[in-house]
Parts: C-alpha cells; sequence; structure tokens
C-alpha cells in the first residue's frame, strides 16, 4: 500500500463510527467491512454489558443464583419477558426499569448494526444523482 493510500485509509477510518461526507468517494469496500465489523462488536460488547447489569441486578434484588439471573436478563434484554415470578418490590422495580432500559437498547442496537449499509445505499444513491444532474 503505497503512502496515498495508506493516507486515504486513515482518513476513512479516523474517528469511531465515522462516515466519508456526501462530497467524498463511496468508503473503500475493506473500509466498509471494518466499519461494519466496529459496528457490531459495539453492539456485541453494550448488549453484554446489559445482560451482565441485568444478571447482576436480579441476583441481587431477588437473591436468584447467577444462572436464573442471567435467564431472566436474557429474556427481559430480547422482549420475552421474566421467566421466574418476582416476590419482592425491589425486584419488581428493577425489572420495570430494566425493561424500560432493555427497549431502548434493541432498538439502538438493531439501529447500530443496519446503520453502515443504510449508509452505504444512501451515499451510492445520492452519488448517482449527482451524475445525473
Amino acid at each position: 500500500m503505497g503512502k496515498a493510500q495508506g493516507r486515504q485509509a486513515r482518513r476513512e477510518t479516523r474517528g469511531l463510527l465515522r462516515y466519508e461526507h456526501r462530497s467524498q468517494p463511496v468508503a473503500s469496500r475493506r473500509a466498509f467491512f471494518r466499519r461494519v465489523a466496529l459496528h457490531g462488536g459495539v453492539t456485541v460488547a453494550w448488549l453484554g454489558f446489559s445482560l451482565l447489569v441485568g444478571t447482576m441486578g436480579y441476583c441481587e434484588t431477588e437473591s436468584m443464583s447467577w444462572l436464573d439471573g442471567l435467564l431472566n436478563a436474557s429474556m427481559i434484554l430480547t422482549g420475552m419477558g421474566p421467566v421466574s415470578p418476582l416476590r419482592t418490590t425491589a425486584g419488581k422495580l428493577f425489572a420495570s426499569g430494566y425493561a424500560l432500559y432493555s427497549g431502548v437498547v434493541f432498538v439502538a442496537s438493531a439501529g447500530l448494526l443496519v446503520a453502515p449499509f443504510l449508509h452505504r445505499l444512501m451515499h451510492k444513491v445520492h452519488l448517482d444523482e449527482d451524475d445525473v444532474s
């Protein structure tokens, strides 16, 4: 890779989750796949952190084993609802807050995974419009 190509590759991937401007050319396939992998990694880390918080919350508020806490947190995070009945006020309050948080995480993580593909599509369509006019 020459110096010019190396500078271009660094420019394309500078900053976390950055995209090229509409006046810039479409990112190379390599930069695009790197972006997709980065978005996937951020999403997996975010979901893992959320699952950890949920598991710990159920273990603390409902005195569940870590496996039961993990099961309940997983079910809430995926929108299925809790498996075990909640017995304590603290557990019910935690489950309510965690369910609201999980809804936001689900929608945001789906958007984060789809964003590179939509951006590339919109960028190409926009470039095609510029060629016509």
